[in-house]
């Protein structure tokens, strides 16, 4: 059976904008892990007959209401009390959750005293399946009423996703006896709009599994989906499916299940035993700050320079005062010299190269905004990409730092770098 969710989130503070509504979104991302189809996402105050109001609504539409928000023990904390009336159920007391809660207050809450109105957060409908939380006082719930499973989280991130995790996904679990799992797929170097057109009759002839793009910033997923009774049986269904993807895309295709192509780039030098340094302008030190987001890039990743004036170019990195003078600190020639300057620098086998116009405006060279040329230099050489990005200043930085990880990506797999 398809199940289908709608998540609303409780809260004034929402709708006010104070705080970004980070639940629903990750929620909705876990869902989709488990198959289950999200079509709405609702925002509601803290107003018990506007959020009564909500749930008469979703409740035509969804057999899953989830629903975050509202369970602390204030006054204005009445999502509870709400849903157990407009489900018919009882609040009853449950010894269990108020003794945890005592429990936290005395382990985790030394400063602070717990007061009567804490227990108001054990009380819950009768005959649900209680959701203990292990980082707040507040517990969740699930229950089924009139053919709609109903389950209750706060609102805090760091407690909501968690318990969503741990207590609402094997709830959801049980509700089919299939399992649903899935791949993604990750591509640069090509759009969303030509992917999916490449892909379009694939996508349209899959029932199970399913094929799905998303747009990253430069980048795109590709999401293969199935639904089968065992692992083994969804990978045998998965399997073709990815093989024609790949004959499709082709090298644009830069891992499955890798999650960024730093994560590729710094697996790849780690199993090759070779390291990479960076000279960067435009980017400020993305690249550098990217691949050492990642455990273990002191493996990897030998330093990094941000030469951002031109002076520094020549300072720190070599780079040829007369080349800057004749061709500009934006230019192949300079980027050329800014890679090998950072292999030389650091000692490393590769090095990156990365100078441009991130924008809005231009510079004294009259080149366009978006204008920016990366290099990567390596004992076989160097070679340089020539790139128009645009003038959305973060995008141009954020999409030029893929193009330095591509290019390194193509090196260390034999593929063209260009």
């Amino acid at each position: 059976m398809n199940h289908t969710a709608e998540i609303i989130s409780v809260g004034t503070e929402l709708l006010l904008g104070n705080i970004a509504n980070t639940d629903a979104r990750d929620i909705s991302t876990m869902l989709s892990e488990l198959g289950i189809n999200v079509y709405f996402h609702t925002v509601v105050g803290d107003n018990p007959e506007r959020l009564k109001s909500a749930v008469a609504v979703a409740r035509t539409r969804a057999d899953i209401i989830i629903t975050t928000g509202g369970l602390g023990p204030t006054y204005d904390d009445l999502t509870k009390e709400t849903l157990a009336e407009a489900f018919g159920k009882k609040l009853v007391f449950d010894e269990a959750e108020a003794r945890d809660i005592e429990e936290y207050f005395r382990t985790r809450l030394h400063s602070h005293a717990m007061t009567d109105n804490n227990y108001r957060q054990a009380m819950l409908p009768e005959g649900c399946v209680p959701f203990h939380n292990e980082c707040g006082t507040a517990p969740g719930c699930a229950f089924e009423a009139e053919g709609v499973h109903v389950l209750m989280l706060p609102g805090p991130p760091s407690e909501c996703i968690p318990m969503f995790r741990r207590c609402a996904m094997p709830y959801l679990r049980r509700l089919s006896e299939l399992e649903i799992h899935s791949h993604n797929i990750y591509i640069f170097g090509l759009g969303e709009s030509y992917v999916e057109d490449k892909l379009r009759p694939l996508m349209l002839r899959l029932k199970n599994p399913t094929l799905a793009p998303y747009a990253l910033e430069g980048s795109v997923r590709l999401r293969v989906t199935a639904q089968a009774p065992t692992r083994e049986e969804a990978e045998e269904l998965m399997a073709p499916v990815i093989e024609e993807v790949r004959g499709t895309i082709g090298d644009y295709i830069y891992g499955i299940d890798t999650g960024s192509l730093e994560m590729t780039v710094s697996n790849l030098l780690r199993d090759r035993r070779l390291t990479i340094a960076a000279a960067e302008s435009c980017t400020g030190g993305l690249f550098s700050k990217r691949i050492t987001d990642i455990a273990g890039a002191s493996e990897v990743f030998k330093g990094g320079a941000v030469t951002y004036a031109t002076e520094s170019k020549a300072d720190i990195l070599g780079v040829d005062r007369d080349t800057l003078q004749s061709l500009g600190p934006v230019s192949q020639e300079v980027a050329a010299q800014m890679a090998r300057g950072a292999r030389r620098v650091f000692h490393a086998d590769l090095g990156v190269g990365i100078t441009g116009i991130a924008g809005p405006g231009t510079d004294e060279s009259g080149l366009p905004a978006g204008t920016v040329f990366i290099a990567l230099a390596s004992e076989e050489g160097t070679t340089v990409r020539s790139l128009h990005l645009g003038a959305q200043r973060d995008r141009v930085r954020i999409v030029a730092a893929n193009h330095a990880f591509d290019m390194a990506r193509r090196y260390l797999t034999g593929l063209p770098i260009e």
